[in-house]
């Protein structure tokens, strides 16, 4: 048995789809990996209110350094992992990679996120996490909070919004520039 089946598409050209333990397999990681997208970003909100909310300087200079260890590396091999394995499955089923207005949606989402993690946050968490060691020997640091604000609130809504998408499947069809036998 074959992990990888060729399907004939009524337009005659060939085009693979994954076997069923396969893209069982691929999808798996794909949940796991948004899954643990997901809970890093839980900590990430844990840990920037808890270091905006103490008056404790030791509490808020570990929270911030425990900030820099599971934000940027962490959640960027999770949401690699996350469209990597989303691009495989968009690849290898009826749904295709930009087939469908909600699948595209995620992709644009997932992309975006990626990106903002590699760009934005890298930056803010090095500071903070920077920011936390010093605070955690005592001494007192400037730490201007809002930085860290918004990624927390921004990630999770795009990934509960993904996640609305991938169950609700709106929007349908993405339409073509030309028909293929009369349909579009």
């Amino acid at each position: 048995m074959t992990s990888v089946t060729k399907v004939l598409p009524r337009t005659g050209s060939h085009r693979w789809r994954f076997g069923g333990g396969t893209r069982k397999l691929i999808l798996l990681v794909h949940i796991v990996s948004v899954g643990v997208w997901v809970g890093l970003d839980v900590a990430m909100a844990v840990l920037i209110f808890t270091a905006m909310g103490t008056d404790d300087p030791h509490v808020r200079g570990f929270t911030l350094q425990a900030l820099g260890l599971v934000t940027v590396w962490p959640m960027l091999t999770a949401g690699l992992l996350s469209l990597a394995t989303g691009v495989l499955l968009g690849l290898g089923s009826r749904y295709g990679l930009v087939r469908y207005w909600w699948v595209l949606t995620k992709l644009v989402l997932t992309v975006a996120l990626c990106t903002l993690i590699a760009v934005a946050l890298r930056g803010g968490a090095a500071e903070a996490a920077a920011a936390g060691r010093v605070m955690a020997t005592g001494v007192s640091v400037a730490w201007n909070s809002g930085d860290m604000l918004f990624p927390p609130i921004v990630s999770s809504t795009a990934l509960l919004v993904a996640f609305a998408l991938s169950v609700f499947k709106p929007w349908g069809r993405l339409r073509r520039g030309r028909s293929r036998g009369g349909r579009s």
